[in-house]
C-alpha cells in the first residue's frame, strides 16, 4: 500500500483526504493519505521517510526547500514547494500549484486582465505570479510587510488600484475556516462587472471577499479546482516511474 500526506501547520479545513480518500476508491489504487500536523520541521527528513509522496500547505511551502535533495525545474524558478516525492530515500520538492492554478483560472481570463492585484507574497503568490507572468500579466502585488518596487501595503489598496487592475487573487488564509468572517480590507465598492476575484480558499466555498466582490458585480472563483488539479498533477508526479 502506498501512503501519502500533508504537511502543514493547521490541517483540521483540509479537503485534501476526502479527495483522495474518493480518488483512490473510484480508482481501485492501493493507497492511503494523511495528515501531517507539524509546529516546526525540524524533524520532517524523518516524517517524509515512511511516506511515498506528500503535499505541503501553508506556511511550509518556501520553508520545506532547506530539507530537500532536489527540486525539479519549476519548483526552482517559483521559489516554493508543495509537492515532495520520497525517491528511494531522495526528497525531491515540485510544484503542482502553478498547474492547478493555471488550469482553474484560464476559462475565466479575458483581455480585460492584463494588469493583476496579488494579495499575499507567500508560496501560493509565487506560483500564481509565475504563472500569470508567463502569459504577460502585469502584478501588483500586496504584503504585510512590502518591500519590493511592486509590493504595497494593504492599507495602501486604493480606488485606483481597483479600477486599473480587473484581475484581483487572494493568496493568503484571511477568510479561511473556521475564520470565515475575516475578510482582506479593500473599496470593494468600486469593483464593477468586468472584475474577476479568485479566492484560493476553498473552505468555505464562498470567503467574506469572494461574497462582497459578487456583492458589488464582480465574477468570482473559489479554490476548489485549483485544489483537484494541483492535487492529481502531485498524484501523476509521485507515480511518474510507475
Amino acid at each position: 500500500m502506498k501512503r501519502y500526506g500533508l504537511i502543514g501547520k493547521q490541517l483540521s479545513h483540509s479537503f485534501s483526504p476526502a479527495f483522495f480518500k474518493s480518488h483512490f476508491e473510484e480508482n481501485g489504487i492501493d493507497a492511503v493519505y494523511e495528515l501531517i500536523q507539524v509546529s516546526s520541521l525540524d524533524s520532517i527528513r524523518m516524517e517524509l521517510r515512511s511516506f511515498d509522496g506528500c503535499n505541503v500547505t501553508i506556511p511550509y511551502k518556501e520553508q520545506i526547500i532547506p530539507f530537500l535533495d532536489e527540486l525539479t525545474p519549476e519548483a526552482k524558478t517559483i521559489g516554493a514547494v508543495n509537492t515532495i516525492l520520497n525517491q528511494n530515500g531522495k526528497f525531491i520538492g515540485h510544484n503542482t500549484d502553478a498547474f492547478g492554478f493555471h488550469q482553474s483560472i484560464k476559462p475565466f481570463l479575458t483581455n480585460l486582465h492584463e494588469r493583476a492585484i496579488i494579495l499575499g507574497t507567500g508560496g501560493a503568490s509565487r506560483a500564481a505570479s509565475y504563472v500569470l507572468g508567463k502569459i504577460g500579466v502585469d502584478i501588483i502585488f500586496v504584503s504585510r510587510n512590502p518591500v519590493q518596487e511592486n509590493e504595497f501595503g494593504y492599507d495602501e489598496i486604493n480606488d485606483q488600484m481597483i479600477r486599473s487592475c480587473k484581475l484581483i487573487i487572494n493568496t493568503t488564509p484571511v477568510g479561511t475556516f473556521p475564520n470565515e468572517m475575516e475578510v482582506i480590507k479593500m473599496p470593494y465598492h468600486v469593483l464593477t462587472k468586468d472584475h474577476l476575484l479568485v479566492d484560493l480558499i476553498y473552505n468555505p466555498a464562498k470567503t467574506q471577499f469572494l461574497i462582497r466582490g459578487e456583492e458589488n458585480g464582480a465574477s468570482i472563483l473559489n479554490g476548489l479546482t485549483m485544489l483537484r488539479e494541483q492535487a492529481l498533477k502531485s498524484y501523476e508526479f509521485w507515480n511518474q516511474n510507475v
